[in-house]
């Protein structure tokens, strides 16, 4: 399966890149916005195209063809103001979604947050950030599109224990970026995690077993 990466710069981005990279079932595309940034991954051997969430639906769609399932782990980053979080977040996810379908593709993973569809549970510290994702991940329940929306909670930059919980209304706890990375990479061909969402921490269970039983 050829896997459009959006995000792949990031740090959740690459985790995935690396995984799929190493994968003899699936071939990674990292989709960016910077030059410098698809000239480093195809000197890695990595095939890039250059994509601005925030330019038009018709340029998302080209640099998503050719793509059997799309991943999409942008995001504006804490530095930025809540006016980014709404047009990279929301709209370019969204946006993200048109170009899917207009490309042809009908697999698609989002990388959410804890609770997103819980607004009584949102991080009032992260609002701006929680009303995008909560939006987003709707929007992709009612694309039509093959989706599956993984929520995880606090994001650590450690080494990934491997053993996560996978489930509804979990509490607010933590799991590696690397654990995120290898659950969308598990979620890909299982059936069991299609056209679903769940929160993910780490916990008891393997990955292979957790995306089995969502």
């Amino acid at each position: 399966m050829n896997v459009a990466v959006v995000g792949a710069n990031g740090q959740i981005g690459k985790q995935v890149i690396g995984l799929l990279k190493e994968s003899s079932e699936h071939t990674p595309r990292a989709i960016v916005r910077k030059e410098e940034q698809a000239r480093a991954f195809e000197q890695d051997g990595v095939q890039s195209s250059l994509v601005d969430l925030e330019g038009t639906v018709d340029e998302i769609t080209h640099g998503l063809k050719g793509a059997d399932a799309v991943v999409f782990t942008a995001g504006s980053g804490g530095k930025t103001g809540a006016d980014k979080t709404l047009l990279i977040d929301l709209d370019g996810a969204v946006k993200t979604m048109e170009a899917a379908k207009q490309a042809g593709i009908d697999r698609f993973i989002m990388v959410s947050a804890l609770q997103a569809h819980n607004r009584e549970n949102w991080n009032e510290s992260l609002k701006p950030y929680y009303v995008a994702k909560h939006f987003a991940d709707r929007a992709l329940e009612q694309s039509g599109l093959t989706y599956t929306i993984i929520r995880p909670g606090g994001l650590l930059n450690e080494a990934g224990k491997g053993k996560v919980t996978a489930g509804e209304n979990l509490s607010r706890e933590s799991i590696p970026r690397e654990d995120v990375a290898g659950t969308v990479v598990a979620s890909l061909d299982e059936e069991r995690t299609f056209n679903k969402g769940f929160d993910l921490i780490t916990g008891n269970d393997g990955i292979e077993v957790a995306v089995r039983n969502v």
